[in-house]
């Protein structure tokens, strides 16, 4: 008896699995929308954004790929077909890295540059940035501020010989906007820098285990920690303007999709993105939570709700 019981439920599932088939060959299922997301809470919350806005606002379904490591491996899981929708690529990182060209400080035509190229080259299309920019920043705490007279990048000459600086260690031997290029603009290094990981230099100038570090401008750990972002009064930086970036076959084959999308251009400050940020960093809440919150805040950017 047992042995028939076992035979119907494999039998079972077989029918099932081949109903799913059925429908997901014949164009009945839910249409899947594969959007992927980097390491970093910036990410995970703009990936969570995007999904929570079609699946809200449309009759797609949208799930998350997390944790890709960086820009060009989102990108390379574009080229493969194995995510339809990258939620955060910056102009800055994909021109030199993507497309191989040299850095764009202007970014009129840094914007220009990656629409243009990720069409022409990659079948993509590069939506217009969120509204915020998330580049490289050096920081100090707001008391080391002041006592030293700093606002600037070019007040750091003042505290080169004495400052312990901790700095991204992918940004040390970079080409066009890394530290060599850097003194050239400036006219000045430091003495005492430390390379380390991104996510440990907020801790260290917080602890005042380093007096400087270089650190993202969104970062929500700045509001936490009291941080100063000092001013790139040379505009070394060239432009990190986020934005999403999304395969043309998946327009083509759901047209709707494009204007739903356009919902989001131009709606994310600098300043509320780093609040975004914080919530998720220093509230502990879930990326997931934060995002259909911002959504639901603004009504989901429909027509009529535009800032």
């Amino acid at each position: 008896m047992r042995k028939k019981i076992y035979a119907f439920t494999g039998l079972l599932v077989v029918i099932i699995a081949a109903f799913w088939s059925y429908l997901a060959f014949n164009g009945q299922s839910t249409p899947r929308i594969k959007v992927s997301a980097q390491s970093s809470t910036e990410s995970s919350i703009m990936a969570n954004v995007v999904a929570e806005l079609i699946n809200h606002e449309s009759k797609y379904q949208a799930t998350i790929i997390p944790n890709l490591g960086s820009s060009n491996v989102s990108h390379q899981a574009q080229l493969r077909g194995d995510a339809d929708i990258s939620a955060t690529r910056y102009t800055g990182t994909d021109i030199t890295g993507a497309l191989g060209m040299a850095a764009i400080k202007d970014p009129k035509e840094a914007s220009k540059v990656v629409k243009r190229e990720f069409a022409k080259r990659f079948d993509q299309t590069w939506f217009p940035t969120y509204g915020f920019s998330d580049t490289y920043a050096f920081m100090v705490t707001s008391d080391y501020a002041k006592e030293n007279g700093l606002t600037t990048i070019s007040d750091m000459a003042k505290i080169k010989d004495s400052a312990k600086v901790g700095i991204d260690s992918t940004w040390m031997n970079r080409k066009g906007d890394g530290y060599p290029d850097f003194t050239k603009t400036y006219g000045f290094s430091f003495d005492h820098i430390s390379p380390m990981q991104i996510g440990l230099v907020y801790d260290a100038v917080a602890s005042n285990k380093m007096q400087s570090v270089l650190g993202y401008s969104t970062d929500g750990r700045i509001k936490s920690y009291h941080l100063t972002i000092l001013k790139d009064d040379k505009h070394f930086f060239p432009p990190y303007e986020c934005s999403m970036v999304v395969n043309n076959k998946l327009l083509k084959k759901y047209p709707e999709l494009k204007p739903l999308l356009h919902r989001l251009d131009g709606q994310i400050s600098l300043e509320e993105m780093q609040s975004l940020n914080y919530k998720v960093d220093d509230q502990l809440l879930e990326p997931s939570v934060v995002a259909k919150q911002f959504l639901e805040k603004h009504h989901y950017f429909k027509e009529g709700d535009k800032k």
